[in-house]
């Protein structure tokens, strides 16, 4: 198939300049690029978009440029903020870039040219000024910038000029990878379509080239979450920082109404076996779920770390009788109060574990409380549906003491 009806079909693309002519692009071997600025050492789940998307477009014949942003990193990209992003040092960017290269590494392969990692620190940091301005500058119309839904969010709370040349800087790596390495598509997601396409343009005006802009939707959950999010915070591809076998959770305790959009997303499972894993709810669901989990751990931490997060999973409950709902005592909770969320210290009180709230945030305190084999570490952390395995939520107090939540 050709790269854009497989990214099509799977729910990646949300804006393209011209569809046809990124198709018929896409009909011989053609590079393109997506840029990651090194703002942290590790991707978090709501990253997976944009890398899952070059891996398709390298899986489908087409050389990729992975780049990392060492230089418009130092500038900050003021899509999505609020206020100034703030700026860290050069020691900071290189290990950052470091921690993200290693994880890139995991979903493309690199030899024989087939990815390539580049900084554009290599060609940004050296610029001159003034003939920047001169060269490129020049073509930039402010109020057409303006325009732009990054820069235009930002005019209500202030936008400073460091983050005004921001535009400037992507544009000039569209047209510095076109010149030099032929790159004539560049992704992204959706907030930097005004970005794209300034580098699109650029590329117009001084090399009346053609390049072309696809851009990726900004998911939220059904449930109206962030991507990427969990109760206890950001997924991180790291592993030190989120166990594989936290990752696998997260994953399987997707929404019904994700599932197959997830396993479209996140996995390289054919559309028909797709198809077949979301045709049908219960127990089927329940299966569609572990195997997007399994399969999301895998590209992202291997097989052997996949089947020990799947067999700790199961351990969990076959621990304290398996499916059997009548091996632990069972407390019936209204769905949408579990829906909203509950702190653990009320939960833990009102299913009977506990007398009181008292004793339960003691309990907590002391490293007692777990919810499906995981140690509470706040006396307030929501518990919710997002913590549903199998339809329900396994709490524990002290070594023995079970007790299933189960949302009516």
């Amino acid at each position: 198939m050709n790269a854009y009806d497989v990214l099509k079909e799977r729910g990646f693309i949300e804006q393209v300049t011209d569809a046809e002519k990124v198709r018929a692009m896409l009909s011989t071997p053609t590079t393109c690029y997506i840029g990651f600025d090194p703002t942290s050492d590790s991707f978090h789940a709501g990253s997976l978009i944009p890398i899952m998307a070059l891996a398709h477009m390298q899986r489908h014949g087409h050389q990729i440029i992975v780049l990392m942003g060492g230089g418009t990193v130092m500038i900050g990209d003021p899509s999505g903020r609020t206020e100034l992003r703030q700026l860290i040092s050069k020691e900071e960017i290189a290990s950052n870039s470091r921690g993200l290269k290693r994880q890139l590494g995991r979903f493309f392969e690199f030899s024989q040219d087939k990815a390539l990692m580049l900084d554009n620190a290599e060609w940004l940091l050296p610029l001159n000024y003034i003939e920047f301005l001169r060269d490129i500058g020049r073509h930039f119309s402010v109020n057409r910038m303006l325009a732009a839904e990054s820069y235009r969010q930002r005019l209500e709370t202030g936008l400073t000029f460091i983050e005004f040349n921001y535009m400037l800087l992507q544009s000039y790596d569209f047209l510095h990878l076109y010149r030099n390495y032929g790159c004539t598509l560049q992704m992204g997601g959706n907030d930097q379509w005004g970005n794209i396409l300034a580098g699109a343009d650029l590329i117009r005006r001084l090399e009346q080239g053609e390049a072309e802009a696809m851009t990726f939707p900004l998911l939220t959950t059904s449930g109206g979450a962030k991507m990427g999010k969990s109760e206890q915070g950001a997924v991180w591809l790291d592993a030190a920082r989120t166990s594989p076998y936290d990752y696998y959770q997260y994953w399987i305790n997707t929404d019904d109404r994700d599932t197959e959009k997830f396993l479209k997303l996140f996995t390289f499972l054919p559309m028909d076996e797709i198809g077949r894993l979301t045709s049908q709810g219960g127990a089927k669901l329940r299966e569609a779920k572990e195997v997007l989990a399994n399969e999301a751990t895998t590209i992202n931490h291997g097989a052997d770390e996949a089947d020990k997060a799947r067999a700790a999973a199961q351990a969990l409950f076959a621990e304290v009788g398996g499916g059997d709902d009548g091996a632990v005592p069972t407390y019936e909770i209204e769905g949408q109060r579990l829906a909203d969320g509950i702190p653990a210290f009320v939960l833990f009180t009102d299913a009977g574990l506990v007398k009181t709230r008292g004793e339960a945030r003691r309990l907590i305190a002391q490293g007692g409380a777990y919810v499906n084999g995981r140690r509470i570490e706040k006396f307030d952390e929501l518990i919710s549906g997002e913590n549903l395995e199998a339809g329900l939520i396994l709490l524990r107090a002290g070594k023995k003491k079970y007790l299933r939540i189960k949302p009516m």
